[in-house]
């Protein structure tokens, strides 16, 4: 749960500056998810009584006047969401969530908007907030709170903001949540915890992280978890699209934004060799850059070597490297002995969804130096004048430096709203106190959504061919065990 938390270092330079985004010429909008122009910046939002046009005010977002400026941006990403787009069109008659009453946590995008708008029109209710404390997008905050969805949600968040947020969008007087969409676990970890009662009168989870999954296997292995939830974070359309194809885009998006470097010729190791991993290693490669990978896995590591990456250990080339990311998942991968070594001027960034890979604590020491460079970038300096590049303080770099593509992400949200869908549909009886994969027949028909955009024409089975294979001929066409 820490990778949310803010934690200001102890110690910054006095050169160190906030960096400000150019205002909109439009008197209802500031800047975007790159920064705020707004000159009420240092009045945190929980101070301020904020209505919208309708007098609506329940929602805390930073400055409920950028909100044209949002339902822009959500425009805009509806035109690169076509599948959710189609989801939306086709489900929204039958309103298969009628009834549904839907506590959201995740990143607070453009793109999130979008599939919070498609939940809406296929008949739930909602109550939102963010996963992460520097991914939401405030103009895109302002927006939703301005077409009367209750979001409680900015850029910046404190620690105690953060928690808050979350009991906000659990608990309101008259509406009880069913169903959760989680990314990370927080809202189900409050539930579980503060809620009981609550918590067993959920319906479904649907969570898409690493992390979140993570937790609900604990809790199902213990006995503890008492309503059924959906790991889509495992599903073909959200580990092949999203982990792999959109970081193979952000990665580069979020560096290049955030430093300005040039990666031909530098030399990069990618700590872990998952999707993620795999994503981030073609694309730096692609732009001429040196990259090794360090593996625990020895398929992982046959794979990259296969691919023409050099396997090695942190400890082997923390000296000379230029760049550094984690993609594992996992813990102190990145150590204060690992940053105590690497040369001056290396960059060091985390595309896992938990900030613990890098030691970020460790580096919250009276003897170093941390001087503001611009939004989510940090100098952490030594006493002997050596300083390393920190992005956004370890957290996910991708989504809170930059942004992600919103075509992938309409592959992920159209299967969290399939699964949402299902979820509450679903007879009783058919899912038990446990977590599930999302059904193969979903995640095919999710792909099917998206190929119209590249107008992409499949070969249809014969009754002859279908037979042979001792298939469907509509699907599913490959087993739950196949690896894609």
């Amino acid at each position: 749960m820490d990778e949310r938390r803010g934690k200001t270092p102890p110690k910054r330079s006095s050169r160190g500056r906030r960096s400000v985004s150019q205002s909109s010429t439009d008197s209802y909008s500031s800047a975007s998810y790159s920064g705020s122009s707004s000159e009420e910046d240092d009045v945190s939002p929980r101070e301020k009584h904020q209505t919208n046009a309708k007098g609506f005010s329940d929602f805390c977002v930073k400055n409920i006047r950028q909100a044209a400026f949002g339902r822009r941006e959500i425009e805009i990403a509806e035109q690169e969401m076509p599948g959710l787009m189609a989801l939306r069109k086709r489900a929204s008659g039958d309103k298969p969530l009628q009834g549904a009453k839907i506590a959201g946590c995740t990143h607070l995008t453009a793109q999130a908007a979008v599939l919070i708008e498609t939940l809406v029109a296929c008949g739930a209710s909602v109550r939102w907030c963010a996963c992460n404390i520097y991914s939401t997008q405030n103009e895109v905050a302002a927006a939703l709170a301005e077409a009367g969805y209750p979001i409680f949600a900015w850029r910046g968040e404190t620690e105690d903001d953060f928690w808050w947020c979350i009991e906000k969008s659990i608990s309101n007087e008259g509406w009880q949540p069913n169903m959760i969409l989680d990314d990370g676990g927080d809202l189900t970890h409050v539930m579980f915890k503060k809620h009981p009662h609550m918590f067993g009168m959920i319906k479904g989870i649907v969570e898409e992280s690493v992390t979140g999954v993570h937790r609900l296997y604990q809790l199902s292995k213990s006995g503890k978890l008492t309503v059924p939830a959906m790991n889509v974070n495992d599903s073909v359309t959200k580990q092949k699209f999203d982990n792999l194809y959109s970081c193979r885009e952000s990665v580069l998006d979020a560096l290049k934004r955030t430093t300005d470097i040039m990666f031909g010729g530098k030399h990069v190791v990618v700590c872990g060799y998952g999707e993620v991993g795999k994503g981030c290693c073609s694309a730096l490669r692609g732009l001429g850059a040196i990259v090794c990978v360090t593996e625990i896995d020895p398929i992982c590591a046959l794979q990259a070597s296969m691919e023409g990456f050099k396997v090695v250990t942190l400890n082997e080339v923390i000296r000379q490297v230029d760049v550094v990311i984690t993609a594992s998942g996992n813990k102190n991968v990145v150590t204060r002995d690992h940053l105590d070594r690497m040369k001056t001027g290396c960059v060091v960034c985390n595309m896992g969804h938990s900030n613990t890979e890098i030691d970020v604590d460790s580096l919250r020491t009276p003897e170093l130096t941390w001087e503001k460079v611009r939004s989510q970038v940090d100098h952490v300096l030594w006493p002997d004048g050596k300083r390393i590049i920190l992005l956004a303080e370890g957290r996910l770099v991708n989504l809170s430096c930059s942004s992600v593509p919103s075509f992938v992400v309409s592959i992920t949200a159209a299967t969290q709203a399939l699964a949402l869908i299902e979820l509450f549909n679903a007879p009783a009886g058919r899912y038990k106190q446990d977590v599930y994969l999302l059904p193969k027949k979903m995640d095919e028909y999710v792909a099917s959504l998206h190929l119209p955009a590249f107008d992409a024409h499949l070969t249809e089975l014969s009754d002859e061919q279908a037979r042979y294979l001792g298939i469907g001929k509509a699907g599913p066409f490959k087993p739950n065990y196949y690896r894609y």
